[in-house]
């Protein structure tokens, strides 16, 4: 049985859900969200929130049922809170600006690295060894704060790079004479 799947998601003040067969569409202060569940898995709103429950007792079903409550959650508190990533930026010279609606990241190459900020995602450098990334989609954020660590991932002799705040390096000792 699943322990996360049991818990009904709640539904904060502001928030209004609402459910069309599969779709689920979520609409709050931040913006409006929608996810289409799958097969396995049903949902419906009663006063303690929303609802998931698998459709039958099978392996795959059971399996979805949290990862879908999990989902519907996100929609909830993406909507009322949204989300946010912190990278940390370590490395001689190595700096991120804000320009337009492009970050212009200088990470040692010989040519700086434009990335363009997608639709629906906030991102703001208050330092030039900080950025954060916010928006409403829980997984668009992600995959954004993962693209901009792709350019230059800590590397482990000098730790180097792009991370995440609060990422460990593990360290490598280096050649010895």
């Amino acid at each position: 049985m699943s322990r996360i799947g049991k818990k009904p998601v709640p539904v904060p003040s502001g928030v209004t859900a609402t459910i069309n067969g599969r779709m689920i569409e979520v609409k709050g202060p931040k913006g409006q969200l929608s996810l289409e569940l799958n097969d396995n898995v049903s949902a419906e709103i009663n006063e303690g929130g929303i609802s998931v429950q698998p459709v039958n007792k099978s392996q795959t079903a059971r399996a979805m049922w949290g990862m879908s409550r999990t989902l519907v959650q996100n929609l909830v508190t993406g909507v009322s809170q949204g989300f946010e990533r912190k990278l940390d930026i370590t490395g001689v010279g190595y700096r991120a600006q804000v320009q337009g609606s492009n970050l212009q990241l200088a990470l040692g190459y010989s040519h700086d690295v434009v990335y363009p900020i997608p639709a629906g995602i906030e991102i703001r450098c208050p330092k030039p060894t900080e950025i954060y990334i916010s928006g409403i989609d829980r997984q668009v954020v992600g995959q954004v704060a993962a693209n901009i660590r792709e350019y230059r991932g800590p590397e482990p002799y000098k730790g180097k790079g792009i991370r995440y705040a609060g990422e460990f390096i593990v360290r490598k000792e280096g050649k010895k004479k």
